[in-house]
C-alpha cells in the first residue's frame, strides 16, 4: 500500500512522519521473538517463563461470585463517572487496615480509576507545561515520563543503584532542572529491583518536596507485597498529604490484573484535578467491577495468601540461583528477583550486557527473564511462574536450576 496523507499527519511527539518507520526491537519484543525461535527449533522442549510481570493466580472466588452477581443488577449497567462512592469509602477503610492511614476524606482524597497505568498516564497532563520536568527512577516504569513528553515537559532520570539500596539520591538533581520541576515520581516496592523504601526515606521525600515545591506520586502498585516487614505508605509519613498522593492497584495484591482497577489517594488538590481531567477521559470502571473490588478490599487475607506463596517461590529461587553463581537476594517486596546478569560463560562464550544474557538463556537454556541495562545489568526473574502447586513449583526450580548450572556462568 502506497504512503497516505495520513502518514504525515502524526503528531511529533509519535516522530511525525517517520511514525512506524523505525526498525528498532524494543527488547520485550526481542524477548518474544527470541521465545518463538528456541520452541520452534527444539519442539516440544519446556519453556521456563520467569520473565511474566502478571500474578499466575485468579482473582478470589469471594471476588469473582461477587462480579457475577454484581453484574446481572441492573442499577449497574450504566456510567460510574469518576467511581461510586461505596468504592471510595471502601479504599480509605483499607489505607486505615492495612496501611494505618486514618482520616481519609473518601469524598475528596479518594478516586478510583481503569487501573494504574492511566492513572500515570493522567498526572501529567494535569500539571506539565512545556518546559516543566517530571522526576522519574530508572530503571522503572516509563508511563509518566512518556506522558510528560507528549505535552511538552522533560524527564530527569535519577538512577538506581545496588549500593543504595535502589532508592534515589534526590541532592544529586541539578538546580536549574529542581527549579523547573513539578512531578517527583517514586515506585516502592520497585519494579524492578524488588526494593522498599523506609520512613526514613519518604520522610527526606516529604521535606525535599516542601523545599522545592514537588508533587510527589508514589506508585504503590506493589504496596502490600512485602516481606518480613510490614506493608508501608507513603502516605503514613508526617507531611505527605501536604506533597502527594499514592496510587493503589488491585491487579498486584488481588490477583485482578485484568480488571483495571485502581485508587489514588492522598492530597486533596491533586486528587480534584486528576478527577476533572480523568472525567474528561473515560466514563468510569463498570460498576459491578467496583463492588466487586470492594470484597477484595475488605479482605485483605487474600493478599496474605498471595504474599506467602510469592516469598515461598522467592526463597527458593534465590537458592537455585545462588548455587549456580548468582548474587541473588531475598526481595523486600513485589514478585521479582533482581540480580546482576552473568558476564558469560566457562566455555568463552561472553555477554556486553544483560540483553545478552538474557538472549542465551531464552535460546540455549529456555528460561526466559528480563534484562535491564539501563544502571549496571540486571536480570529481573518473576515468581509469577506458571505452576498449579508445591510439588511444580519444585519441579520447575530443579529443572530451571539444571539448566542454570549446566550453562557455567562466570559473573
Amino acid at each position: 500500500m502506497a504512503d497516505s496523507y495520513i502518514q504525515n499527519l502524526f503528531a511529533n511527539r509519535l516522530g511525525g512522519a517517520n511514525f512506524g518507520k523505525e526498525d528498532k526491537i524494543y527488547k520485550f519484543e526481542k524477548i518474544k521473538r527470541a521465545k518463538r525461535a528456541a520452541l520452534a527449533e527444539n519442539p516440544g522442549v519446556e519453556m521456563i517463563d520467569m520473565g511474566v510481570g502478571e500474578p499466575d493466580w485468579m482473582a478470589d472466588k469471594l471476588v469473582v461470585d461477587e462480579l457475577a452477581a454484581q453484574a446481572a443488577k441492573p442499577e449497574n449497567r450504566g456510567y460510574t463517572d469518576n467511581g461510586i462512592a461505596e468504592f471510595k469509602e471502601a479504599a480509605a477503610e483499607y489505607m486505615a487496615k492495612v496501611y494505618g492511614v486514618e482520616g481519609l476524606d473518601p469524598a475528596t482524597q479518594v478516586i478510583h480509576a481503569i487501573g494504574s497505568k492511566p492513572a500515570l498516564a493522567i498526572l501529567p497532563s494535569v500539571f506539565i507545561n512545556p518546559g516543566d520536568v517530571t522526576i522519574m527512577t530508572v530503571p522503572g516504569y516509563p508511563v509518566m515520563g512518556t506522558h510528560t513528553a507528549y505535552y511538552g515537559g522533560e524527564v530527569h532520570n535519577l538512577p538506581l543503584k545496588r549500593e543504595n539500596g535502589f532508592l534515589p539520591e534526590l541532592d544529586s538533581i541539578p538546580p536549574d532542572t529542581l527549579k523547573r520541576a513539578k512531578l517527583l515520581y517514586l515506585n516502592y516496592p520497585n519494579n524492578p529491583t524488588g526494593a522498599t523504601a523506609t520512613a526514613k526515606f519518604f520522610e527526606s521525600v516529604v521535606a525535599f518536596a516542601k523545599k522545592h515545591g514537588l508533587i510527589v506520586v508514589q506508585d504503590a502498585a506493589y504496596g502490600a507485597l512485602t516481606y518480613g516487614q510490614k506493608p508501608l505508605s507513603f502516605l503514613s509519613i508526617p507531611g505527605a498529604m501536604d506533597v502527594g498522593v499514592e496510587i493503589h492497584s488491585l491487579s498486584k495484591a488481588f490477583n485482578m490484573t485484568g480488571w483495571r482497577l485502581a485508587f489514588v489517594t492522598g492530597n486533596p488538590l491533586v486528587v480534584a484535578g486528576f478527577a476533572h481531567v480523568k472525567d474528561n477521559c473515560d466514563s468510569g470502571q463498570f460498576g459491578a467491577i467496583q463492588r466487586a473490588g470492594m470484597v477484595a478490599l475488605k479482605n485483605p487475607s487474600i493478599t496474605e495468601r498471595t504474599v506467602a506463596k510469592y516469598e515461598r517461590r522467592l526463597k527458593a529461587m534465590v537458592a537455585v540461583l545462588k548455587e549456580a553463581g548468582f548474587d541473588a537476594r531475598v526481595p523486600g517486596g513485589t514478585f521479582y528477583l533482581y540480580v546482576p546478569a552473568p558476564k558469560g560463560t566457562k566455555d568463552g562464550q561472553t555477554f556486553a550486557n544483560a540483553e545478552e544474557a538474557s538472549q542465551f538463556l531464552i535460546r540455549k537454556k529456555f528460561i526466559s527473564t528480563v534484562p535491564e541495562d539501563m544502571v549496571g545489568n540486571f536480570l529481573r526473574f518473576s515468581s509469577t511462574f506458571i505452576a498449579n502447586d508445591e510439588a511444580e513449583e519444585k519441579r520447575v526450580l530443579a529443572l530451571m536450576g539444571q539448566r542454570l548450572k549446566e550453562a557455567g556462568f562466570v559473573f
